[in-house]
């Protein structure tokens, strides 16, 4: 809280003017002095009974409840700093999908245009759950990789509705205790496996090392993304919570980078230029409506020469329509609407095969940008609006083009994988206080860490652990010191710091901007380990540790894990609340002994609500 500065009261001649003086002075240092004394409270992130409260004895990962509650039993280390013990309640048994900023149970709050009710809407501090949700009834820990790219335990995301709706396409099928993932789609009846075989066929780029990033929009159950890791491309898959039940959580629950979003009046919250290849198949998002303003957004998030392959309505039209409920004669004039707008917004059509087509964007700021003004259509982004802003930033009708400052920054441009993973980008010197070798010391950092790191947690590394969160990475250094482990990392860039998730991209890597002051937009258990570095020394000032920590809980699996490298300052207070929240910790000490951090090693229980 600040105060302003109040002058000094002048004396005035007399003795009824001192009297009055003396005590307003009085009691203006009383209060100056008790503001003074809650602010060295508040600034650790610690409440005022902490200084009361004794602290938490840290339990071992592993041991029994007899073993924890005898370590309840001896008195607390000396060396720890004093913390109020915390528990939290079970939320209700139906929050076992509970997804606060994409909550259906809230979605009549907002308006229908464009579904934008599906968007992010999180609730106020006022309902803001303070519970453990808990898992699913017959919940165990999940099938493991590459297993569970194929299927996983019906219990841990029992939903129905998508198996009865598509069990016709193959996307799933139920099978005793589990789903099986058989490798269809709607647009892929064959099999996931030959509709990319087909799509490497158009795009030569995907077969070298050239495309590594995609994007998928309305991925269903993931199964293109899933196929495309086995190629060495990282797809992000991208769904609503809708009607399709729990598309995202199948994902995840396979093992197969996920979240949850749609196309609608905000911005993806990725950088301009990040992903190297965009895909809808038969996604139903109406691409020629509102302008082509979906479209743009899609141009925006792809790099120069980057791919965007659309398959369904209106490709083939000629062979497809009658099963589409509408005439030739609409799908030819949609098809002819959509070359249009792609061509004004400077694609190409780059190839089309059969129930494929693929676009390019151009590869440079070439003199198709240059014919684009503020009043052409589509109009030509100003430089009102950073292109790389991406968090609750509304979609702009208008192209954003190449700057000219970046040389490297095309797909073409840009070294193959695995070399781009280790190359400093060129857009690291416009993150502040970057620099090429920033980026090589980070790199360097890293990798002693997780060396570090695997000593402490034996299971990083292993078929233990597969779906892995950065929650507030700078250049990625973390994912791409494991990057040969069997596992893909979510990095997490926050959207109140420098904005390096483009830097991120341009290693081959994949992440998202998130305000973690906010619930992350995933379902329940579906991270195996959460990774932060400082987060709450960073963001004690704007969000409140015990909802970051809650978040934590609800995102991440049970048996998964937490490695939490915190300044002293905060460590007492983070283990207190994770106890709470029944989770076990202990305390180590970082790779270099004389750093002033601390890491914290959690493992979440398995427990069954009461409920």
């Amino acid at each position: 809280m600040k105060y302003s500065k109040e002058d000094k009261p002048e004396r005035a001649g007399g003795a009824g003017a001192g009297g009055r003086a003396v005590p307003v002075a009085l009691l203006v240092i009383l209060l100056c002095a008790f503001s003074f004394y809650l602010g060295g409270v508040y600034s650790t992130g610690r409440s005022l009974l902490d200084s009361i409260q004794p602290a938490p004895t840290l339990l071992t990962l592993g041991t029994t409840a007899a073993q924890q509650s005898s370590a309840l039993a001896q008195p607390a280390p000396s060396t720890t700093t004093a913390v109020a013990a915390v528990s939290f309640p079970e939320c209700p048994a139906d929050f076992q999908d509970y997804t606060p900023c994409t909550d259906p149970r809230r979605w009549r709050r907002y308006g229908n245009y464009r579904l934008s009710f599906m968007e992010r809407h999180c609730p106020p501090p006022p309902e803001r759950q303070q519970c453990l949700v808990p898992p699913p009834k017959g919940y165990k820990p999940p099938i493991r990789w590459p297993k569970s790219k194929d299927q996983c335990w019906y219990r841990n995301v029992p939903y129905d509705w998508i198996n009865s709706q598509k069990s016709n396409q193959h996307w799933l099928a139920k099978d005793g205790d589990r789903f099986r993932f058989p490798g269809g789609g709607t647009m892929f009846p064959n099999g996931v496996g030959a509709y990319v075989d087909a799509m490497r066929g158009l795009i030569p780029g995907m077969r070298d090392g050239t495309v590594r990033t995609a994007l998928d929009t309305g991925c269903g159950v993931a199964s293109w993304g899933g196929d495309l890791l086995g190629r060495g491309i990282l797809t992000v898959s991208l769904a609503p919570r809708d009607n399709h039940e729990a598309q995202v959580q199948f994902a995840l629950e396979r093992g197969i980078p996920a979240i949850l979003g749609i196309i609608s009046t905000q911005r993806l919250p990725f950088p301009s230029a990040a992903f190297d290849m965009a895909h809808c198949s038969r996604c139903l998002i109406p691409w020629t409506e509102f302008g082509g303003l979906y479209l743009l957004e899609i141009h925006r998030v792809l790099r120069p020469g980057g791919f965007w392959v659309l398959s369904g309505p209106p490709i083939n039209y000629e062979n497809r329509w009658h099963g589409w409920n509408t005439t030739v004669q609409a799908q030819k004039a949609d098809f002819d609407r959509l070359k249009k707008m792609l061509a004004a917004m400077c694609f190409k059509l780059y190839n089309i095969k059969g129930d494929i087509a693929v676009w390019q964007k151009s590869p440079d700021a070439t003199a198709c940008y240059d014919k684009l003004t503020p009043v052409t259509t589509p109009a030509k982004c100003d430089d009102s609006v950073d292109p790389d802003a991406a968090w609750y930033v509304p979609m702009r009708p208008c192209v954003t083009a190449p700057s000219a400052r970046y040389k490297k920054l095309g797909l073409n441009a840009t070294p193959k994988w695995p070399q781009r993973l280790t190359v400093a980008p060129e857009r690291i010197n416009v993150v502040p206080g970057s620099s090429a070798g920033a980026f090589k010391q980070d790199d360097a950092k890293w990798k002693l860490r997780a060396k570090h790191y695997k000593t402490l947690l034996p299971a990083l590394g292993t078929d233990k652990i597969r779906n892995v969160m950065d929650m507030n990475t700078v250049y990625g250094g973390f994912a791409a010191s494991i990057i040969k482990d069997p596992v893909w990392v979510m990095n997490v860039v926050s959207s109140y710091g420098p904005n390096s998730l483009g830097v991120v991209y341009d290693r081959g890597l994949i992440g998202v901007n998130h305000d973690w002051c906010e619930a992350f937009s995933t379902y329940p258990r579906t991270y195996d380990l959460l990774h932060l570095d400082g987060l709450f020394t960073a963001e004690s000032h704007r969000c409140e540790m015990k909802f970051v920590l809650l978040e934590m809980d609800r995102i991440l699996r049970p048996t998964g894990y937490a490695i939490i490298r915190e300044s002293t300052y905060f460590l007492d207070s983070v283990a207190a609340i994770a106890k709470g929240m029944r989770w076990s910790c202990e305390r180590r000490n970082p790779e270099n002994k004389t750093d002033k951090d601390k890491i914290l090693i959690c493992q979440k229980k398995l427990w069954a609500g009461k409920q």
